[in-house]
């Protein structure tokens, strides 16, 4: 998702595509362990898609709003 499309989210919502990511995330890591992973580039994809909803989360916690 582009982080324009993650920012219209609610954090539930965003608490919901964590968890996804992170399941999925330890899953290509066994798969990995496994030698079971044709596509290795998934990982740092994934880690990329946490650590963006990871700011954008961080930017909500510090959302003002207008008066």
């Amino acid at each position: 998702m582009k982080p324009q499309e993650l920012r219209e989210l609610s954090k539930d919502e965003l608490d919901r595509r964590m968890n996804d990511l992170k399941q999925e995330l330890f899953g290509l890591r066994f798969q990995v362990a496994v030698n079971k992973l044709k596509n290795v580039s998934r990982i740092r994809e994934v880690r990329k898609e946490i650590a963006r909803l990871l700011t954008i989360a961080h930017e909500k916690s510090f959302e003002v709003p207008y008066v």
